[in-house]
């Protein structure tokens, strides 16, 4: 399931960096549960697949260009770590925003169930008992 379960995780990405919305949509779970990295900034976790649209167009009315950038990817069971970065330019300041990325994509049949975001690697990483 592993290898799978990575597949699953990049198509995800991929999907979002190209903002398609129903392909990533596809790939969740009913009960599907985000929690993004700036979590404390938009203050909300986006839930099913009216959070996805939520979570896309808050997302288009903030930034000109919001970017995952993938890195290595870990398999831990039912979860995929992906450690990399992110890359935003800001809609109204045209300010670029670099920063690292961790996720922890957990799956369940196959889909995406829950993407939980973090700034730092290693609270991804303690976040999905993966610690180093």
């Amino acid at each position: 399931m592993g290898r799978e379960n990575v597949e699953v995780a990049k198509r995800a990405i991929d999907a979002f960096n190209r903002v398609d919305i129903e392909l990533f949509i596809t790939l969740m779970t009913p009960d599907f549960e985000w929690s993004p990295s700036m979590v404390a900034i938009e203050g909300q976790i986006f839930r099913g697949s009216e959070g996805i649209r939520a979570y896309f167009a808050s997302l288009s009315d903030a930034w000109k260009e919001f970017l995952i950038l993938p890195g290595t990817f870990r398999d831990v069971g039912d979860a995929v770590i992906m450690l990399g970065g992110l890359r935003g330019r800001g809609q109204n300041s045209d300010v670029t925003v670099d920063s690292s990325l961790g996720m922890v994509i957990e799956l369940r049949g196959r889909k995406i169930s829950r993407i939980r975001g973090f700034l730092d690697h290693a609270e991804a990483l303690r976040a999905a008992g993966a610690a180093e």
